[in-house]
């Protein structure tokens, strides 16, 4: 899987300074939030404190802009995580690991659950005939990205949109889910050996959650 991942040269054009650690968790025995996942997303919002001005989240913004999304009204992941970093929820022990990780690193951190793929993932500006499933009024819907949107992809559709804005039904990480793509998505002046420090730490937290969990990683773009 790993070996597969692509970033598509329209998205190179726009960010030359994008890349991505995508790790693989196989074997994960995931459940509902506990007290440890808890602790993790209330230690990192305490460190996120002036996180909403960090170069990064910045760049992230700027990198919205280019591309025609609106950034005030679809943030960065990091940016929605931050802003709410003094009562983030807890959701599953995986997710609660990630978005900890994100906000203490101010770092974008996608979760996917590899089971719910169909081919490699790969990042590309969207035709805008792509299918994104979601949710709408508590029933099944699809949407659409606009054309020359940047998204996650894979066979069937995007998994998410905007980069890394709002993630699809299908892959989304829950309880019952064993084996995970992480993505985690830097832009300059974010340095890749605290990208590699994040990667790290997402690695040490998951064998706390499973400690057999098999991991794999992979740095590109760069």
């Amino acid at each position: 899987m790993l070996d597969e991942i692509t970033v598509e040269q329209a998205v190179r054009e726009l960010r030359p300074d994008f890349a991505v650690l995508a790790i693989t968790a196989e074997g994960l025995t995931n459940g509902p939030s506990d007290d440890t996942s808890a602790e993790w997303l209330s230690l990192s919002g305490e460190r996120a404190a002036g996180a909403q001005e960090h170069p990064h989240v910045i760049a992230w913004r700027e990198a919205y802009q280019a591309f025609g999304a609106k950034p005030k009204r679809t943030r960065p992941s990091v940016d929605a995580l931050i802003r709410r970093a003094d009562s983030l929820p807890t959701i599953n022990k995986v997710v609660d690991a990630y978005n900890a990780v994100s906000v203490e690193y101010v770092l974008p951190i996608g979760g996917e659950d590899l089971d719910g793929y169909r081919g490699a993932a790969r990042l590309a500006r969207a035709t805008g005939d792509e299918p994104f499933d979601v949710i709408a009024d508590g029933e099944p819907a699809v949407e659409h990205p606009a054309p020359g949107e940047v998204v996650w992809r894979d066979d069937q559709g995007v998994t998410c949109r905007r980069w890394n804005w709002r993630q699809c039904v299908r892959t989304r990480v829950t309880e019952d889910t064993k084996n995970v793509l992480f993505l985690l998505e830097r832009l300059e002046p974010y340095s890749l050996d605290r990208l590699r420090e994040a990667g790290d730490d997402l690695a040490a937290r998951l064998r706390v959650i499973s400690p057999d969990v098999r991991i794999q990683s992979r740095l590109i773009g760069w």
